[in-house]
């Protein structure tokens, strides 16, 4: 009898080796040193060995916030042999030839350790088609580990050669996990694994909309971000929500009109699930979840997200005009990081999780046009300035167009709304206020793609119940409406783009002020109800200075801060409020989140 698989022995403290030190081998190996592996990085050109090890250098301290643990060490090697000698895991990460991916196993049976883990991060060739040249011993030890582009995507595939011994996949499993990483095992040999053969659906059926000129690119994008991205739509939960059998019949129109065979959509579905009853959400029997089964639910909407948070620096201990910092918060309450120190009074703050970066605002020295705007990666690395001091005056709270790839800001006493690229390039004034009167600042700032339209806030003198919002369009700026008035002292904005919904903080007086409000939104980006009194509705209240608001719509959250030092959470309809985190020597301005 075969004897079963065991584990690498003494695996962890024996090494990791990366074949390869291109962009994703040095991103894989920083992954393995982040979980306190020592990695060994092979590459035959010593200019990718170098900016291997830069790399990973640079990088495996954020990397470690996630995994908790000291980082291992690091090196490269020229020599394969020297990389792989008593390596418990090698992943090979060579260019996509399978000429030379079959000799490299073929070669790494020869010269790693006989229980040493022999993984392929190919994306084009399944691992059995590597393995000619290698015995059915080695063959059991040999699988698919595809990774994605960490850090922004911290996904890893793990896919049988048709040999592996089955005990690798949870044991690598738990190994991935120890990395931050988040593993998922192809059931059987699949070319393009799992999340490639879904983007090859995508990637065909959009390429079609625009060949039969249906829609276009800016058009195929924003609707993507809308209903998968802010609306956390997954797919099968969608099937089964819509209902199984309806799936079904919009599948058979398609098979009927495209003349495409129905094994796999039509009869697949009334073989496994219509002719059981399985129908779905509306079925006792339940449909491709079981019934009652909210799994899928659980593991997306309960992952609370970390917080990014302004203190603008004037409540610490020693207060000056460049004490602000940004920091980073647990969902629980626990301050993790402090980020970046020394800032000059930071007040806006937005994430874009595609690009990997924050963006931020600093107020300056008030009265002079010193305020700026930069960007910095997520562990407050590679800074630059985007808005140099000298150009605007005091900006606030900040918006993205993620798909256009746009900044907003606002500018207080410079009465104005900006309009920037992620890079600072083409400056545009979009709003000017040339009255330049306190009743003319702008403040918060907030971007509806879905409705074509921006909104500000213009605060009004403090406390002075002469707070307004306005809207504008995208594309024709001037085109331009008051659509609340007489509110306290609106400040941040920010739109639900599922709901329409418009949300605002207030630091006006009581009983209206220092409150999170909302508007519901028509079609067109305005207020739904026509009568003034009944435009927007006070959701909750009992804040201390407020400012700061980003809306979690997965979650079904809102997150705020205020001026007293407090970060609060509560539901999309202002109940449930609590404190998540909370200090006196704090005075927290804006807020972003990164997603779990």
């Amino acid at each position: 009898m075969k004897p079963a698989w065991q584990p690498p022995r003494d695996y962890q403290n024996r090494p990791v080796a990366i074949l390869g030190a291109g962009v994703l081998g040095r991103r894989v190996g920083c992954i393995w040193a982040s979980a306190g592996y020592n990695v060994h990085l092979r590459d035959p050109s010593e200019q990718q060995r170098l900016n291997g090890i830069a790399y990973i250098r640079e990088n495996v301290q954020a990397y470690s916030t996630k995994t908790g643990k000291a980082p291992g060490s690091y090196e490269a090697f020229e020599d394969m042999k020297d990389a792989v000698t008593n390596a418990w895991l090698v992943i090979e990460a060579v260019p996509e030839k399978i000429e030379l991916k079959i000799a490299t196993f073929a070669e790494l049976e020869a010269i790693a350790a006989e229980d040493c883990i022999l993984a392929s991060n190919s994306s084009s060739y399944k691992s059995s088609e590597m393995i000619s040249k290698v015995t059915d011993q080695t063959k059991s030890r040999v699988l698919n580990m595809h990774y994605y582009m960490p850090p922004q995507c911290m996904i890893v595939e793990l896919m049988t050669d048709g040999h592996t011994s089955p005990e690798i996949f949870p044991f690598m499993v738990e190994r991935s996990k120890e990395a931050a990483t988040l593993p998922y095992v192809a059931r059987k040999e699949s070319t393009g694994f799992i999340f490639n053969r879904l983007w090859a659906a995508v990637k065909r059926e959009v390429l079609t909309i625009l060949a039969e000129d249906v829609s276009v690119p800016e058009e195929i994008d924003s609707m993507w971000q809308e209903m998968f991205i802010k609306g956390a739509s997954l797919p099968c939960r969608m099937m089964d929500n819509i209902g199984l059998d309806t799936v079904a019949f919009i599948e058979g129109h398609y098979v009927h009109e495209r003349g495409l065979s129905p094994e796999k959509t039509v009869d697949f579905l009334k073989t496994n699930y219509l002719d059981q009853g399985k129908l779905g959400n509306k079925s006792s029997h339940g449909g491709l979840y079981a019934p009652g089964d909210s799994s899928a639910a659980t593991n997306v909407s309960q992952r609370e997200p970390e917080i990014l948070v302004l203190d603008v620096g004037l409540s610490a201990s020693t207060p000056s005009l460049t004490s602000g910092q940004i920091l980073k918060v647990t969902a629980d309450g626990k301050l993790q990081e402090t980020i970046l120190k020394d800032q000059s009074l930071p007040d806006g703050l937005v994430v874009d999780s595609t690009c990997g970066r924050m963006f931020w605002t600093c107020m300056g020295t008030l009265g002079n046009s010193d305020g700026a705007v930069y960007s910095a990666k997520l562990d407050g690395s590679d800074i630059k300035a985007l808005v140099a001091p000298g150009v605007v005056n005091t900006p606030k709270q900040l918006a993205i167009d993620a798909v256009a790839q746009k900044i907003y800001f606002c500018d207080r006493e410079g009465c104005r709304v900006y309009r920037c690229g992620f890079d600072g390039s083409n400056l545009d004034i979009l709003v000017d206020n040339v009255e330049r009167d306190v009743a003319d600042w702008c403040v918060g700032i907030a971007v509806s793609t879905s409705l074509g339209k921006f909104y500000w806030t213009q605060k009004g003198p403090s406390k002075g119940g002469m707070g307004r919002i306005f809207c504008a369009d995208i594309t024709t700026p001037k085109n331009r409406q008051c659509i609340l008035s007489g509110l306290p002292e609106p400040i941040d904005l920010e739109v639900d783009e599922n709901s329409h919904t418009l949300y605002w903080t207030d630091r006006g007086e009581l009983p209206w002020g220092n409150s999170l409000n909302r508007t519901s939104l028509d079609g067109t980006g305005l207020p739904l109800s026509a009568d003034s009194a009944a435009k927007h509705q006070v959701i909750t209240r009992g804040l201390n200075e407020a400012i700061g608001l980003k809306l979690d719509v997965a979650n079904s959250h809102v997150y705020l801060t205020d001026l007293g030092g407090t970060i609060y959470r509560c539901d999309l309809d202002g109940n449930h409020k609590e404190k998540i985190y909370s200090e006196e020597q704090r005075a927290f301005t804006g807020i972003a989140l990164l997603g779990p």
